[in-house]
């Protein structure tokens, strides 16, 4: 079996990344950074008209029809660019919740005991069950699905209150009062699943960039007269940090083509990891530098932090897989 991308799957990757080369490249993003980082209607928009929303849903209801892995594509080329957003709620939701597919409708996501991500500028809101726990699929193939009791989607009408966040991209607000079921999603059991996956792709993109970001700072910054990365010690933490990011998109990458629940977790856990541990070894590479504001990489490590914490927490991934092995 070829697990390579295809032609059209590269493209679709050179795709993306040149477009958000060009409307979120550094230059952009420090200057929403600075103004507050919202949400841009403009460039949502603009995502939504490049199929990034519909990706997914059948040539016949306005989509792309392609699946899960050219998804995870998108994804990971997100995660490398710090797009802030919820990206990934609004990717579930296209089609049943109008205006999502085109990049019209923000929606956000909402999953029980968590904070809520951008419900301030958020349209609707993805509302997630309570996991029931792993259960035997359909399928007869003896793989397991997590459950979700329901997936909705409301309108954003709840009392909230707004919690610091860590990630100044992401606004974070806490939800008091119970929010009341709206209309069901389709593959409401399936959410979650797909929401990890796709996080876990934009922690691959994040741990990917911070291992280009340490190389090619290691191969400009001199000491004694030499290139740091000519340095033992430093020439260890880049091969650590390609390491974890190859080993995380090898998992990122089938859990996308076999969409099992349990390789999902395994990714997810394998992709927060290398986001995480990827980007204090790229600070660690950049030195006192890199705990200035003017660096990237402090933004990167802020970013893999929160997200670690969302769609599938380390805890209940590695509940899936003890009781798979069980």
């Amino acid at each position: 079996m070829d697990f390579q991308l295809s032609d059209d799957q590269r493209a679709l990757r050179a795709g993306v990344r040149e477009l958000l080369a060009g409307r979120f490249g550094r230059d952009r993003m420090r200057a929403a950074l600075d103004g507050g980082a919202g949400i841009d209607r403009a460039l949502w928009r603009e995502l939504g008209e490049a199929g990034f929303f519909a990706l997914r849903l059948p040539e016949a209801e306005g989509g792309v029809g392609l699946g899960l892995p050219e998804a995870v594509l998108l994804f990971e080329e997100a995660g490398r660019s710090l797009l802030p957003g919820p990206l990934i709620a609004t990717h579930l939701a296209a089609g049943p919740v109008k205006g999502a597919a085109q990049g019209e409708t923000v929606v956000a996501v909402l999953d029980p005991g968590q904070p809520v991500a951008h419900l301030g500028e958020a349209d609707a809101l993805l509302v997630l069950g309570a996991a029931d726990g792993p259960r035997e699929s359909g399928s007869g193939n003896g793989s397991r699905e997590s459950a979700a009791a329901q997936a909705d989607v409301v309108p954003v009408r709840d009392a909230a209150t707004p919690v610091r966040s860590m990630d100044p991209f992401t606004p974070l607000w806490r939800v008091a009062d119970p929010v009341e079921a709206g209309e069901p999603l389709p593959r409401g059991g399936r959410l979650r699943d797909e929401g990890a996956l796709l996080a876990a792709a934009e922690q691959l993109g994040s741990a990917a960039r911070t291992t280009e970001m340490a190389v090619q700072h290691a191969g400009e910054r001199e000491q004694f007269g030499s290139p740091i990365g000519s340095f033992q010690a430093v020439k260890h933490l880049c091969a650590g940090m390609l390491v974890r990011a190859e080993l995380a998109r090898c998992a990122v990458y089938a859990a996308a083509v076999t969409a099992d629940p349990v390789e999902i977790a395994g990714a997810k856990l394998l992709a927060d990891d290398a986001a995480v541990r990827n980007a204090r070894d790229c600070l660690q590479v950049h030195g006192g530098m890199g705990f200035t504001w003017e660096a990237d990489v402090h933004l990167h490590l802020k970013r893999a932090w929160l997200r670690s914490g969302q769609w599938l927490t380390a805890a209940a991934a590695e509940e899936v897989l003890a009781q798979d092995l069980c």
